[in-house]
């Protein structure tokens, strides 16, 4: 009988116990049994529950946040937006400071760190059909038919072409994915009378037979009864130009015999009065030859070729290009490129958490000052990929045919 009372006991304190855990929200209780309070977000713990109950203190406003409930969890500092990333909402005491990735970069989560990788550029020709956004890297797709990409961008899409030119406009070129339509206005008025001069340009539109002589798309010619006072002027003007082109040629003559007399001066000076140097002065065509190749020699000097920068490429040759850079059976070729065209171990660290950190490389660095292709060329020779740069010097040596 005793037994079963002190049973009977043992299941009402057992059934007790779990009503109270029910009615306690932190399930802690103090030494005394009192249920813990929880410390609401905005607060933090100083003192855990045991003995006494739990013991809160606010957190401080762009310091310090706590953004749960909790019995044992104290405030936290708020952290600070890393490099690429800007701040969105401040930090408070019952939220953490918000960040996202700065414009031109979207947010990348690898091996349990997020980090923000340069977004993907859509070439002449492609459009974003998903512009890049903090949260999203770009999309690009082949602008359709009627549709048209003359930038290099990560958020512009294609945009509709011009269907068709004006009545008083020429169609030069149909609308391609690299360009829109191209129109030129069909007539040019060279001369035009002002309206108080007492004459007015009398104009007659062509008569059905010359209309129909004229091809299609072809620009229309209107003559003007008042021709022949124009003919005077362009005689002006022509003669005005034959002797602006006289005087040039007298000019330039007058400087180069000046030039020849000081050069032979100088090379009296020097040859002093030996027979080799009264040859050389006498007026002979061996001079004249040697002068002239002197002139060629310094004109070649100073004509240099402009830089070809990596960008203007056309898109098939960065196709290309970025092929053989990852076909390469020598490993990550790309990282030591990178370190060649001057990137730091983070940054290609970064590159290479993308989809493609070969695109992404080139894409970034032509984008910069001074990248071009000579620039390329040495850091490709020096790593040892001549195949590369045989293939970019094929493209530079077509370019260079006048």
């Amino acid at each position: 009988m005793e037994v079963r009372r002190a049973t009977l006991v043992l299941c009402l304190l057992l059934l007790a116990k779990v009503f109270a855990d029910q009615d306690c929200e932190s399930g802690l209780h103090t030494s005394q049994g009192e249920c813990c309070e929880l410390c609401p977000p905005g607060l933090g713990v100083t003192a855990s529950c045991a003995a006494s109950n739990t013991k809160c203190e606010p957190c401080r406003a762009g310091v310090t946040f706590s953004s749960v409930s909790s019995a044992t969890g104290q405030c936290q500092p708020c952290r600070t937006c890393p490099e690429r990333m800007q701040m969105v909402s401040a930090c408070t005491p019952a939220k953490d400071t918000g960040c996202e990735c700065t414009r031109g970069y979207y947010q990348h989560e690898a091996n349990g760190s997020i980090q923000c990788i340069p977004c993907r550029a859509c070439r002449q020709g492609y459009g974003a059909s998903v512009a890049c956004s903090p949260l999203r890297n770009t999309e690009c797709e082949v602008c359709p038919k009627g549709f048209y990409s003359e930038e290099i961008s990560s958020s512009s899409p294609c945009s509709p072409c011009q269907k068709e030119c004006n009545e008083s406009e020429v169609m030069i070129h149909d609308c391609s994915p690299l360009s829109n339509t191209v129109c030129m206005v069909k007539e040019l008025l060279i001369l035009k009378r002002d309206e108080g001069d007492g004459h007015k340009t009398n104009q007659r539109r062509p008569s059905e037979a010359e209309s129909s002589s004229t091809s299609p798309g072809s620009p229309e010619f209107i003559p003007q009864e008042d021709s022949k006072n124009i003919i005077p002027v362009y005689c002006s003007i022509l003669a005005a130009v034959v002797v602006g082109l006289l005087a040039y040629v007298a000019f330039k003559c007058w400087s180069t015999c000046k030039q020849k007399k000081q050069l032979a001066k100088a090379r009296a000076g020097e040859l002093g009065t030996s027979p080799e140097g009264e040859k050389l002065h006498s007026d002979s065509g061996v001079f004249l030859d040697t002068h002239s190749l002197q002139e060629q020699h310094q004109l070649n000097k100073v004509n240099k070729t402009e830089p070809n920068f990596y960008i203007g490429l056309p898109p098939h040759k960065h196709d290309e290009v970025e092929q053989l850079l990852r076909d390469s059976g020598r490993g990550k070729d790309w990282q030591r490129l990178a370190s060649l065209l001057g990137y730091k171990e983070e940054s290609i660290d970064v590159f290479g958490h993308g989809e493609d950190p070969v695109h992404t490389l080139l894409s970034d660095w032509s984008s910069k000052d001074g990248g071009t292709l000579d620039v390329l060329c040495a850091a490709l020779v020096n790593m040892g990929r001549a195949d590369v740069v045989e293939n970019l010097k094929s493209t530079a040596e077509a370019s260079s045919v006048v």
